[in-house]
């Protein structure tokens, strides 16, 4: 009882900590007239991913691989499936050709690059360097491609004005920043603790609590979000922040895990790699068809779901 109140409560301060962190990072950044494409591509993008970070950095310290790269991978899943197919069912979620042609293929092909590297149930110090390498590059593009298209550059400048919207002083706005990232390490250290214990109370592997339980968890604020921005017929942003949150999680966070602990994974660890593989492609297959995924396939991708965290525990 206690480790899953523990790890509740973490969810909880996780998710409130790690909106707040977001926000004041980019109050921060405008106050200081960081460019809003830099802006919009690191601390927006890399925002989604702070649950996601801390949580796995946290467990990679604690000796926690399981948990560390389980988070990662069924993040990544959930991100795709579970998010995308909730959001799809409110209606038609429409890909533009730029994110199809940008940011999903850069998704698929970190995806793959994850996969590749720790098929070997193993994340080996040259291979986190490989993955943060990657990140670098994938960063580097993503930049580029925001300063090159109007289209994506309008985007962020949305995203961004939405959170940065009203006059703010510096001052206050540092301190929103600071106590945010304060929030979310500490729900993410409750989260991976209570996670710990739960499994051993359970008798469940610390990769199966990683893949369901963790990961369902750093992606509320993914799932939140997106549903509530569907609701309301917000769509544009949504494909973005959900592929743009699985690329981070794919190559930076991965990589920063790999570097902290290099510990051998669980042995059905190579089944959920390829579960979000598929689970990714599928994604994928439906947003180029018609250039939307609507709500049959929403109901495909959450029905997916249910059958990979199935074949998860």
């Amino acid at each position: 009882m206690r480790d899953a109140l523990l790890l509740v409560a973490g969810l909880g301060l996780l998710t409130y900590a790690a909106d707040k962190f977001v926000l004041g990072a980019v109050r921060v950044a405008t106050i200081l007239r960081v460019s809003i494409v830099l802006v919009g591509a690191l601390v927006v993008g890399f925002g989604t991913s702070a649950p996601e970070l801390l949580v796995s950095a946290l467990a990679s310290i604690d000796g926690k691989q399981d948990i560390a790269l389980g988070n990662i991978v069924g993040s990544n899943v959930a991100n795709v499936m579970l998010v995308i197919g909730s959001a799809a069912l409110f209606g038609v979620l429409p890909i533009t050709t730029r994110i199809w042609r940008q940011e999903i293929r850069l998704m698929l092909i970190a995806i793959g690059v994850l996969a590749l590297v720790s098929y070997d149930l193993r994340v080996s110090t040259i291979d986190a360097i490989f993955l943060l390498v990657g990140a670098v590059a994938a960063i580097g593009l993503i930049i580029y491609w925001a300063s090159k298209d109007r289209e994506a550059a309008q985007e962020i400048q949305v995203e961004v004005g939405e959170l940065s919207e009203g006059e703010h002083r510096l001052g206050p706005s540092i301190v929103l920043t600071l106590v945010g990232l304060a929030g979310t390490l500490a729900g993410a250290q409750m989260l991976v603790v209570g996670a710990s214990g739960l499994a051993e109370a359970l008798g469940l592997s610390e990769a199966v609590i990683g893949l369901t339980v963790v990961a369902i968890g750093t992606s509320l604020p993914e799932l939140v979000t997106a549903v509530a921005a569907a609701r309301r017929q917000e769509n544009d942003l949504i494909i973005g922040n959900v592929v743009g949150s699985n690329i981070f999680n794919s190559l930076p966070v991965a990589g920063v895990a790999g570097i902290l602990d290099t510990t051998p994974l669980d042995s059905q660890f190579g089944l959920s790699l390829l579960l979000m593989v598929g689970g990714c492609v599928l994604f994928a297959v439906f947003s180029r068809t018609d250039f939307f995924v609507n709500r049959w396939e929403g109901g495909v991708l959450l029905a997916g779901y249910a059958g990979v965290t199935a074949l998860a525990l």
